[in-house]
């Protein structure tokens, strides 16, 4: 066997930091400028602000990150918020249900479009893309249909506090954010499930041969994405008092670039949670920006779009100097 299973996990704080300092240079050159033109930017209500915004596509990035880390894409990432934001709305607003039954139950429901995802993908050789692209729209669909389009607002103060609540002076999605960086870290630093997520993305048949279970790590990564996809549905319907079925729309294009950003390879096997958590804050911080000095939000889209190519291009030029 000529082939070498290769594990670039990129777990020193140190080495993280020194793969990253582009990034992070590129991150305060944009805080720095961002403050020049609009002084309202680093406004604590406005700081604050980002983090908030910032709290959704953490999850979403944290599980696109092992995604993406065995050489996958899941692109049904918003249609899963959609699909549990509206059914914990329509649970608790039509049907008068207890919101932590309501809670749990859409979360497992949002969670059982992902394994469906997972299972094919895990099952087969069919493209991760095309299946999360079709359950993208399949849950795109459910959630219109079960909404009629409309949006179902939710009045439940114990509902509310998940997505609004303040631990002190801080707001509760720092909290969401912080735990959620812990727990992906330690999920693939200190896990044996992590150490055979690299093993699969850097290698996939010398991680077969070493007596790895691929397909059950791959299924492992599409329902950890799931997870988390789905509990930012229940927060996005608790910030906003609502369920609909817009919510989520393109959250996967944030999501993908803030972790290739962050240094993962879209060929799988090399990427780390710090790089992940600076390219979530870039993300954030951009668009924050772009709100505050006007920009229209057509050209953001535009903007959002370009970084996603850039960072591609990045990832492109850093595998060709490896060679």
């Amino acid at each position: 066997m000529n082939k070498k299973l290769r594990i670039n996990k990129n777990t020193s704080l140190r080495n993280a930091f020194k793969d990253q300092l582009g990034l992070l240079m590129g991150l305060f050159a944009l805080c720095l400028l961002l403050s020049i033109i609009s002084p309202v930017f680093l406004s604590t209500r406005n700081l604050f602000n980002v983090l908030r915004q910032m709290s959704i596509n953490m999850f979403l990035s944290c599980g696109m990150l092992l995604v993406i880390l065995v050489g996958g894409i899941d692109l049904s990432v918003g249609s899963i918020i959609a699909v549990s934001g509206c059914l914990v709305a329509g649970f608790i607003t039509n049907l008068g249900m207890n919101p932590i039954l309501a809670l749990v139950l859409a979360t497992l429901l949002g969670i059982g479009l992902g394994a469906i995802s997972a299972l094919i993908i895990s099952s087969t050789n069919i493209p991760s893309f095309i299946i999360t692209l079709a359950m993208m729209n399949v849950g795109r669909g459910i959630a219109r249909i079960y909404t009629s389009s409309k949006t179902i607002t939710i009045d439940n103060s114990l509902f509310a506090t998940l997505g609004t609540a303040y631990i002190g002076a801080i707001p509760i999605q720092v909290i969401y954010i912080v735990l959620v960086s812990i727990i992906t870290w330690i999920i693939l630093n200190k896990t044996v499930i992590g150490r055979n997520i690299y093993a699969t993305g850097g290698n996939p048949i010398a991680a077969k041969f070493s007596g790895i279970n691929t397909k059950r790590t791959v299924f492992f990564v599409f329902i950890y994405s799931a997870i988390l996809s789905s509990f930012a549905g229940i927060i996005t319907a608790s910030r906003m008092f609502a369920g609909t079925s817009t919510a989520g729309q393109s959250a996967e294009m944030d999501a993908i670039a803030a972790v290739v950003l962050g240094g993962a390879s879209m060929s799988g096997g090399t990427g780390n949670v710090f790089g992940t958590v600076i390219g979530v804050i870039l993300i954030a911080v951009l668009s924050n920006g772009l709100n505050l000095v006007g920009v229209d939000s057509s050209w953001q889209y535009v903007a959002k779009g370009i970084v996603i190519i850039i960072a591609v291009v990045i990832d492109y030029l850093r595998k060709g100097k490896n060679k």
